[in-house]
């Protein structure tokens, strides 16, 4: 099964949480179906993107990391690479890389959905059809900032930093996920 494959599987098989969440995956399902290119970077119209919700143990803390190009914080995650068999995959790769975490556990049905309009490596103005999953880090974790970070940080579920309002959605999204519910 190529990744575009898996994306598509992946996003039919889900059920999201709300009306807005369902419109979300619609529309990304019509632009799959438009295009075979959605999941490399170069697809200039926009690109499948993978992040992951890194959760502790108890699910009490989620580490986010300062970007460095957005400059806030952010969850984890980036773009689809070549050796990506899934868009789990995807987003468990990048939750390592930029956490220096190993033994991550992920949840491969995606939580919540994001497109929003960016100038990323391709260096012009495009959009990311952010996919996000929920990954556990093992008890006791401690993160270590990789250059694609400013920095990288735990912070309490319920009190994200300041300028990261945003994420208090997918953040909810995610922690029902985490309990199993």
């Amino acid at each position: 099964m190529t990744l575009h494959a898996d994306v598509v599987s992946t996003l039919t098989g889900w059920r999201p949480v709300g009306a807005a969440q369902e419109s979300l995956r619609q529309a990304y399902l019509g632009f799959l179906a438009a295009r075979d290119d959605v999941c490399r970077r170069e697809c200039a119209a926009g690109h499948i993107t993978a992040s992951a919700v890194l959760l502790d143990a108890d699910a009490e803390n989620v580490l986010l990391t300062l970007h460095p190009r957005v400059g806030r914080w952010l969850q984890l995650g980036g773009h689809c690479e070549p050796g990506d068999a899934t868009l789990a995959d995807a987003a468990l790769r990048e939750a390592r890389e930029e956490s220096g975490i190993e033994d991550l556990v992920i949840d491969p049905a995606p939580v919540h959905l994001d497109v929003h309009p960016i100038t990323c490596s391709l260096g012009v103005p495009t959009r990311h059809f952010d996919v996000r999953f929920v990954v556990r880090a093992p008890r006791g974790a401690q993160p270590v900032q990789s250059d694609e970070s400013d920095d990288l940080q735990w912070w309490p579920v319920n009190s994200l930093p300041k300028g990261s309002e945003d994420l208090a959605e997918l953040v909810e999204a995610a922690l029902p996920a985490a309990s199993g519910g």
